[in-house]
């Protein structure tokens, strides 16, 4: 198993964010990781990559316990995290984010050029001049320019234009081809579902229920996905 969350307790200061979260995800695999909005997504994500340890429980990736080791450690042993809301470096050129934190791999500039042809076009523009929709996929490519084993996308498509959504599922789909293991966090279903192999489902800090997709039926949705 590549990743393993088990039963992990989360914090913001005194208040407890996760009760109790479990997921894995194998070499390969693609994960959704899915729930409502405060439901702790964004925190489980962050006590993956450590940056926000959890209080309890454990997190081992590729079969090392990466509860003691620093933030930075642990995006060097192979996790890609593109965060929710993007955060490219805004002064620099689209260029220099992409190699800001690169690692030598089989991802390098040419293909990330290839996977998203209008970073390559924009190779010299501040990313604080590029859209919405070519700043997420400046955030994609320069996480996968450090060559993670594991790509974490957080709702990689929230308030993008309907035609960059469709850009950006393209390239999730292509990388699901070609064999990399990602933990994605979408709210639409209809995309989401179709890509994913496994889903888990949180409420209120709490992994609820898991499955294959075809398993999310309406009453799942009704009662942990629905408004």
């Amino acid at each position: 198993m590549l990743l393993e969350v088990n039963d992990i307790a989360t914090y913001y200061g005194s208040s407890q964010a996760l009760f109790g979260v479990d997921l894995a995800l194998d070499e390969g695999e693609v994960l959704a990781l899915m729930g409502r909005n405060g439901m702790g997504k964004s925190t489980t994500i962050r006590s993956i990559c450590n940056l926000n340890p959890p209080r309890s429980g454990t997190i081992s990736f590729a079969g090392t316990s990466t509860s003691r080791q620093p933030a930075f450690r642990v995006a060097r042993r192979g996790i890609g995290l593109v965060p929710e809301g993007r955060r490219c470096f805004a002064t620099l050129t689209v260029y220099e984010n992409l190699i800001a934190a690169a690692r030598p791999g089989r991802w390098t500039l040419e293909r990330v050029n290839e996977l998203f042809p209008r970073l390559g076009e924009r190779r010299n523009q501040l990313s604080q001049t590029l859209s919405g929709g070519e700043q997420q996929m400046l955030a994609i490519g320069r996480a996968l320019m450090t060559n993670p084993r594991l790509l974490i996308l957080d709702e990689a498509t929230e308030g993008l234009a309907p035609v960059i959504r469709q850009d950006i599922w393209r390239a999730i789909r292509a990388l699901k081809s070609d064999g990399l293991s990602i933990l994605l966090v979408d709210k639409t279903l209809s995309e989401l579902l179709p890509v994913a192999d496994r889903c888990v489902i949180l409420e209120n800090g709490r992994s609820v229920w898991s499955g294959e997709p075809a398993a999310i039926d309406d009453a799942v949705k009704d009662r942990y996905l629905g408004i």
